[in-house]
């Protein structure tokens, strides 16, 4: 699963591979993203026009879904493009959410500990999502998820899916539709990129998001 990330110098990385302008002040620097927050991404409403940024609420719940339904933050990969609460989004409205890696708690003989999952070379990460419009007229996202590899099986059985680069242009295509197309055109991060190490439990307090020191090994 995805429940906590940090993104700090994926944005204007992300969002010069895609061709959008930068401002001069994108989102601030963040080192415990909690969901239930709003976070920034790309998306992109017309075939042949740049992706464009936006922010969107952690937390995917469709404005037919009313009242107190649940607001999902992941969806799995296995039952995306099938799931009703989840289908339209997955066929016509997708993002990209740009983070430098994420977190997850490791079971142990001593308690839980946490691990901070990222790519070994620093390039930014980007995380397929979906989102739909929300009640209030605002958009909220989830992150889809797949079964962990490569190094990250060895902290949790799920992952945040991970596009590779030549995958990013057709994942926003909001032309492509059809569920088949939409798999046999993205990829995903090749494993042997993914590292993990153990981090500070300072992690388990959602408030603490402005701290760098939050992704140093302990």
């Amino acid at each position: 699963m995805c429940g906590r990330f940090a993104s700090y110098d994926a944005y204007p990385k992300l969002a010069r591979r895609l061709g959008v302008v930068v401002a001069e002040e994108g989102p601030p620097a963040r080192y415990n993203i909690p969901p239930g927050t709003w976070i920034t991404g790309f998306r992109q409403v017309v075939h042949d026009a740049l992706p464009e940024q936006l922010d969107f609420w952690w937390g995917c719940r469709p404005k037919w879904a009313k009242g107190k339904a649940a607001q999902p933050i992941n969806a799995r990969v296995e039952t995306v493009a099938t799931s009703g609460y989840f289908k339209h989004a997955f066929a016509r409205q997708r993002c990209l959410i740009p983070a430098d890696g994420w977190f997850e708690w490791l079971a142990t003989e001593t308690g839980k500990q946490l691990h901070y999952i990222t790519r070994i070379d620093c390039e930014p990460i980007a995380f397929a999502g979906i989102y739909a419009e929300r009640e209030d007229g605002s958009r909220g996202c989830a992150i889809l998820t797949e079964p962990a590899r490569g190094s990250a099986a060895e902290v949790h059985d799920r992952m945040p899916l991970i596009l590779d680069d030549a995958s990013l242009e057709p994942w926003l295509d909001p032309d492509l539709t059809d569920r088949e197309t939409i798999r046999n055109a993205v990829r995903h991060l090749d494993a042997s990129l993914i590292d993990h190490w153990v981090v500070n439990r300072a992690v388990n307090r959602p408030g603490n998001d402005e701290d760098a020191g939050l992704i140093n090994s302990a």
